[in-house]
């Protein structure tokens, strides 16, 4: 059923469900953005996965589109995966997974441990065929739009294979979400020189240079993620994450100084006041916060990751990244066009100056 709009339009329904007891700030920041949610989008429908009687208690009056799923258990953020597998099916992760497996919800919320949802959503989501590892992406603010970035901690250790996988990924991702016909893609690396790198950056560049459906524009630098240099931009997960916890960092002291400056004396709050419109859309643009939520791209459905310490901004901001990732049916998007790409197998290429043998889907890289 499509509800209508008040200009007359129809905006298909939406559910998504979430983690809400995984978070480090518990259950009442997730409820609080839930509320926010369901208010500012008459489209959405939210389920709350936990311990009934805590979100019962959060929620008081209820609302008509927030409904609860009892869960007995909760991932802890210090847990192993392979024990959360083991002994946490009962967990409200994998339950708020489960309910995306089985059509109950399109889309999935979790500030959960990182490595268990990526377990969980191997698990009972599936990969796409083809795919080895899901890789965290996210889009980040840039000088004249946004970046992809990927993989920001999915996986701390990547092979070639799972670089080029990331870059193929990230490319469909960055066509659907932003409508980019051809994405810039790079590698992230210590240098823009093609003898720069260690041994697997320079055999993903290899292989993503000899792909013609990928718009491959070579290696960037930290400092290029920012710079609206390139749309996709691919690393492993262990590079990936400490750049944006650095990027994080950075602007939260930006923040602060300008903060700090603006309240520090008569004529600081003056200077402030007056440019107060100007500085407002900075602090947008620099706060973490709203820019909270990555996506989990290699499975087959909508699983956004939130930041483990979100506040109820950040978390809103996650859910509507799910709600907007659904609405633009993202997973199946990229699934159609992965399975156009794997009938496209390239011949068998030499790659100069590597010693290794490098096999990946419809690309086979012989190195001697």
């Amino acid at each position: 059923m499509h509800r209508p709009e008040s200009d007359g339009r129809t905006v298909k329904p939406v559910t998504i469900t979430i983690d809400a007891m995984s978070g480090d700030r518990g259950a009442a920041v997730v409820v609080a953005a839930s509320l926010r949610a369901v208010r500012e989008n008459e489209a959405l429908s939210i389920v709350l996965v936990g311990i009934r009687s805590e979100l019962e208690a959060l929620l008081r009056e209820g609302h008509a589109r927030i409904r609860i799923v009892e869960a007995a258990d909760v991932v802890r953020m210090n847990e192993r995966p392979s024990h959360a597998l083991r002994h946490k099916k009962n967990s409200s992760m994998a339950i708020a997974l489960s309910l995306v497996r089985d059509g109950e919800a399109q889309g999935c919320v979790s500030a959960g441990n990182t490595g268990a949802l990526m377990a969980f959503g191997r698990t009972i989501i599936r990969m796409y065929p083809g795919i080895e590892r899901p890789a965290i992406a996210k889009l980040i603010p840039s000088l004249r739009g946004r970046c992809h970035v990927l993989d920001l901690g999915a996986n701390v250790d990547s092979t070639a294979e799972n670089l080029y996988q990331y870059a193929l990924m990230g490319s469909l991702m960055a066509s659907a979400i932003c409508s980019q016909a051809e994405p810039r893609v790079a590698l992230l690396n210590v240098g823009e020189e093609e003898i720069k790198g260690n041994e697997q950056v320079r055999l993903a560049s290899h292989m993503l240079a000899q792909c013609d459906t990928i718009n491959y524009i070579g290696y960037v630098e930290g400092s290029d993620l920012f710079r609206d240099v390139a749309d996709v931009v691919v690393c492993d997960g262990f590079v990936g994450n400490i750049a944006l916890k650095t990027g994080e960092g950075v602007a939260g002291l930006l923040i602060e100084l300008m903060e700090q400056a603006f309240t520090r004396n008569l004529y600081g709050r003056l200077v402030g006041l007056l440019a107060r419109p100007i500085i407002g859309r900075l602090l947008q643009l620099m706060d973490p916060s709203r820019h909270n939520g990555a996506s989990l791209l290699g499975l087959q459905g909508v699983v956004i990751k939130s930041h483990g310490n979100a506040n109820e901004r950040a978390m809103l901001s996650a859910i509507r990244q799910a709600v907007r990732e659904v609405e633009l049916e993202v997973p199946r998007r990229i699934n159609e066009r992965l399975d156009d790409l794997m009938l496209l197998v390239p011949e068998t290429k030499v790659c100069p100056g590597l010693a290794t043998h490098s096999r990946i889907i419809g690309l086979t890289c012989t190195i001697g």
